[in-house]
């Protein structure tokens, strides 16, 4: 064993390899995405890694693995888990053979998410296992141990960590990459995977008949314990443990929810022998639930009666604010904080020459009064613009748009969305908007990455995820394919084609695909591409500020004159905004 200072996805991952792992697949969701980034990326171990198009592939194909017989796991952000639902609770049917571990990173105060649901819940409504670990240290041997526990109960194990656990780092003592290999075979038994009626009944009996035993198991592995030392006590879950263990004082006792399902019995048993209870947790009170349902006369304070809030991040200070509340601390050693005046907001915004910004500008000069639906990506920024009108979930523009074109909005409606959502869910809504006679058009950036989530790559491109040269399909192809009459691919650079093109796609009824492609500003740089920068003739600007309003961070005003900072890519779209030429290319006069 040895003691390494540790990102929370990095210690993960490495109890991946000290678990001897077989098989990996995922796709990219802040806060999880480092961990398939890791293990794409070292030498220590090989096996079979993979991004795949969208979450429920990922599960199939890591679920299949592990029929197989191998340890594998599947990472995923916690809405992504909405998108493999339908697989996840069949699972829990049919069970696994090899380890399997499904890892759900949840967003507590959606600090890159739409939504703040709690995994948890998946576990629950699924009646499989859900590890919740409090330290990054617990993170490390929970998901080391996850693949064994998974194969003791034969089913899928859930892991749930939290923004707080992916993103710090501490001190963690890890071991030695594993050096077992196991070789994938499958074991026809249609009774266990093929879940008609008659066996889908069988099935679910014995995955009840587990819970018992699964839930006492937790408690023997020391995932859920207590400490009985007055009449007052904490029940904490998750990071919220690591919290209350920095004040709680010591004549209070304190229960450690580090697992699901709970034995009722065992909490129970602790619960009563108190007249006051506490239950701090992240997102919904799912602890909460179970010990009001065991409590009998003890009173419990928690989310339902408003002694801890329903919504948001835990901290240090709101976990000891929730005990202050309750009486059980005086006062707090963290006080309440105020931000530094006078510092700006700064909003999250589209990079300097990036093409979305091009792309979205167009879109505007064109479909001036239209409605914009748009999606889950870097592009989701264009609500700066005024071009995103709705965002819900990863590939709801198309259909989004489509619905409201069938409801009778007279304008036009445009929607937007990138390479890698259009190939996550957005495929089937285009089928269906062409299938069902929508009139709209559609908007797809290609920046062929996965740009948002850290520039995973994806099947445009053109390599998977360990590196090796991979076909980069075609999305005109697929568009035609699904049977949209109107496909044009336009250089958003090229201002003067793009608006062309989007003339012509107005003119036209039905589904109109317009891809707008150039690659990602990072990573083309990243590839050595070089474009000379450009510069303000001062005395030829009028002050007009239409190049501010493009909006590129590159771009400032000053006095009565704009300039372009060294953000500058040289994508040349100012140039050709600029009424009066003013803006040229570094070098020429």
């Amino acid at each position: 064993m040895v003691t390494r200072y540790m990102l929370g996805n990095e210690a993960i991952a490495h109890a991946c390899l000290e678990a001897n792992i077989d098989f990996a697949s995922g796709y990219p969701g802040t806060p999880s995405s480092e961990v398939i980034d890791i293990l794409r990326t070292q030498e220590e171990r090989p096996f079979y890694i993979e991004w795949s198009v969208n979450e429920k592939v990922a599960y199939e194909n890591a679920l299949a693995a592990a029929w197989c017989g191998q340890r594998s796991l599947v990472t995923m952000k916690h809405v992504g888990l909405n998108v493999a639902a339908d697989p996840l609770m069949t699972s829990a049917y049919t069970g696994v053979v090899g380890g399997f571990v499904v890892m759900s990173a949840d967003d507590p105060f959606a600090h890159s998410s739409q939504n703040e649901q709690d995994s948890r819940c998946y576990a629950r409504f699924a009646r499989i296992p859900c590890l919740d670990p409090s330290t990054i240290q617990e993170a490390h041997d929970m998901i080391r141990d996850g693949f064994a526990l998974s194969e003791e109960f034969g089913l899928p194990v859930l892991f749930r960590p939290t923004t707080r656990i992916c993103h710090s780092k501490s001190d963690v003592s890890i071991g030695d990459p594993g050096t077992e290999h196991r070789t994938g075979v499958f074991t026809k038994n249609p009774a266990q995977y093929v879940v008609i009626p008659a066996h889908t009944r069988v099935l679910h009996k014995k995955l009840n008949e587990k819970q018992p035993a699964l839930a006492r198991r937790l408690v023997d592995l020391g995932y859920n314990r207590g400490w009985v030392k007055g009449k007052t006590a904490v029940i904490a879950g998750g990071i919220a443990i690591s919290y209350v263990e920095e004040t709680i004082p010591g004549d209070v006792s304190l229960a450690k929810i580090g697992a699901y399902p709970i034995d009722e019995e065992w909490l129970e048993t602790f619960v009563r022998q108190h007249d006051t209870v506490i239950v701090i947790e992240e997102g919904a009170p799912v602890i909460e639930e179970i010990v009001r349902q065991v409590a009998g006369t003890v009173t419990v304070l928690g989310k339902k009666n408003g002694y801890a809030p329903l919504e948001g991040e835990l901290s240090p200070r709101t976990s000891e604010a929730i005990l202050e509340k309750a009486g059980v601390l005086s006062f707090s050693p963290y006080p309440d904080t105020e931000a530094a005046g006078g510092v700006p907001p700064r909003p999250p915004i589209l990079c300097a020459g990036c093409m979305h910004r091009a792309a979205f500008y167009a879109m505007k000069k064109v479909y001036r009064d239209a409605v914009y639906p748009s999606d889950i990506g870097c592009y989701t920024l264009g609500i700066q613009l005024g071009t995103v009108d709705t965002t819900i979930c990863m590939g709801a523009s198309i259909t989004v748009a489509s619905g409201m074109a069938q409801s009778g909005e007279a304008r036009d409606i445009i929607c937007s969305i990138g390479d890698s959502t259009f190939l996550h869910t957005g495929i089937p809504g285009l089928l269906n908007a062409v299938y069902n006679g929508a009139d709209i058009t559609v908007m797809i950036l290609d920046n062929r990455i996965t740009a948002m989530t850290g520039h995973q790559p994806n099947p445009t491109s053109g390599c998977t995820a360990c590196g090796n040269p991979a076909p980069q399909v075609s999305l005109e192809a697929i568009c035609r394919s699904c049977g949209v009459p109107f496909v044009e691919t336009v250089d958003p650079f090229d201002l003067t084609g793009t608006l062309e093109v989007l003339k012509a796609a107005r003119q036209r009824d039905g589904v109109r695909v317009i891809i707008a492609k150039q690659p990602c500003v990072i990573t083309a740089r990243r590839a050595g591409v070089r474009r000379k920068r450009y510069v303000v003739d001062t005395e030829a600007c009028t002050g007009c500020r239409a190049c501010v309003r493009f909006g590129c961070p590159a771009i400032e005003f000053s006095g009565d004159v704009a300039s372009i900072t060294d953000l500058c890519s040289g994508c040349s779209v100012c140039a050709q905004i600029c009424p009066v030429g003013a803006i040229r290319m570094e070098g020429r006069t």
